[in-house]
């Protein structure tokens, strides 16, 4: 599934923070910076029209942090929640019907196209699908820090168009891939079997096996269970639950990314929020670390590895949790 860093909008304004590299993993979880942890291009490189086109509906303005300070207060006089009230009840549901509406339709054609590697994507389009790509290149790198992926079962939740369950695959491994997207799958399925292709000895890897279905509807046991770019369409109270049935389905490791939550990333959130885009997108909540640490500990999982990632227009933490 996407990760709607549907969150930006057509007010940019020139940050002096720029940290652009992950952070080196550790066995040993330490702490990362608080701070902005993205870089933003002067006006003059990235225009108004570069960011409005690129991401739609729920976003964040990126603001200098004094620009952050003075909008605090404006923010409690507005009521972004009633635009997402709205949104919901257009498709008769809540956030889950939300995200499958919009996935299937706009959402679809607009993320096939950055996760794709077709050119008529813009420059913030391009730098979210790098920001993607190194999510995904971590993942991998997790992965094989263990050890070959030769027969190691890996549930894929919320596979988006196949961007790691087709690399898991090409590395061995025995993919389950779900989205629920029904879009989503097809793409998936159809790049699997265009990439996924024998070699000069006539061997092939095996295809993962590609699904329609929601977070809370998988079942089965795997050895590892991932889950990239998805908790951002769900509610931490919602994401809880999200988190524990997913662990109940690893029987070793947990992979997560989410789009973290500070103080400084929830205003800018906030901020966008008053300059919705032109399209509709799903709606985007933010996580703190702490949050889904203790979403793991409930159902006896802690935090083994841990990272940032950042392009100038994209953010996410990486997880990996063990069991306790």
């Amino acid at each position: 599934m996407a990760f709607s860093s549907s969150l930006w909008s057509s007010l940019i304004v020139p940050n002096p923070n720029r940290t652009t590299s992950l952070p080196r993993f550790s066995h040993k979880p330490h702490k990362l910076p608080l701070s902005p942890a993205f870089a933003i291009p002067p006006l003059s490189t990235a225009t108004a029209a570069d960011v409005s086109g690129a991401i739609d509906g729920t976003t964040v303005a990126v603001v200098s942090g004094g620009f952050v300070a003075a909008l605090a207060a404006v923010l409690s006089l507005t009521d972004p929640e009633r635009r997402r009230q709205l949104q919901a009840e257009e498709v008769g549901g809540g956030d889950k019907e939300v995200v499958r509406e919009y996935f299937n339709n706009s959402g679809f054609q607009r993320w096939k196209k950055i996760y794709g590697d077709t050119d008529e994507v813009n420059r913030v389009q391009r730098d979210i699908r790098l920001g993607h790509a190194k999510t995904v290149e971590n993942t991998l790198n997790m992965l094989k820090d263990e050890g070959s992926l030769q027969g190691v079962t890996v549930c894929d939740a919320g596979c988006g168009t196949g961007s790691l369950s087709i690399p898991l695959a090409k590395e061995g491994a025995v993919v389950f891939s779900s989205d629920i997207s029904a879009a989503m799958v097809a793409e998936a399925e159809k790049q699997a079997k265009e990439q996924l292709v024998a070699d000069g000895n006539g061997s092939a890897p095996v295809l993962p096996k590609f699904v329609v279905k929601d977070l809370e509807s998988l079942d089965g046991k795997y050895d590892t269970v991932i889950c990239l770019d998805v908790l951002i369409h769900y509610p931490q109270s919602k994401a809880d639950g999200m988190i524990g049935h997913l662990a109940s389905l690893a029987n070793n490791r947990l992979i997560l990314s989410f789009a973290p939550k500070t103080f400084y990333y929830d205003i800018l959130k906030r901020i966008g929020e008053l300059f919705p885009g032109p399209s509709k997108a799903t709606r985007a909540y933010l996580h703190s670390e702490a949050d889904v640490e203790r979403a793991l500990k409930k159902v006896g999982w802690t935090i083994r590895k841990k990272g940032l990632i950042t392009t100038q227009f994209y953010f996410a933490k990486l997880i990996e949790a063990v069991p306790m």
